[in-house]
């Protein structure tokens, strides 16, 4: 059983919302109240589409991790040509 006093507002008061919101914010800032809140709409809805894409896009590629894969071997180097950590300079500073 719906209750008859709440409900979405009818013909005359929206007329009565409109009056109080031209006394409350006048007449001149309706126009960038009205920009203002299209372009926040319309920023939400990109950056819910960025989402949905990103999310679509992560379940696209199976077997896909955030771990850093090191970078393959170069042609003609191997691993002994690569210094090692033992090969560094020790720190000489003074502090």
């Amino acid at each position: 059983m719906t209750n008859p006093l709440i409900g979405m507002p009818q013909g005359a008061e929206w007329l009565v919302i409109l009056a109080i919101v031209v006394l409350v914010f006048g007449a001149a800032k309706l126009p960038d109240l009205a920009r203002g809140t299209g372009q926040a709409l319309r920023i939400f809805k990109s950056e819910t589409k960025g989402l949905k894409d990103d999310e679509a896009e992560d379940e696209a590629t199976p077997g896909r991790n955030d771990i850093a894969t090191p970078p393959a071997e170069l042609p003609g180097s191997s691993v002994e040509d690569s210094p090692s950590v033992t090969d560094r300079q020790p720190d000489t500073r003074n502090g």
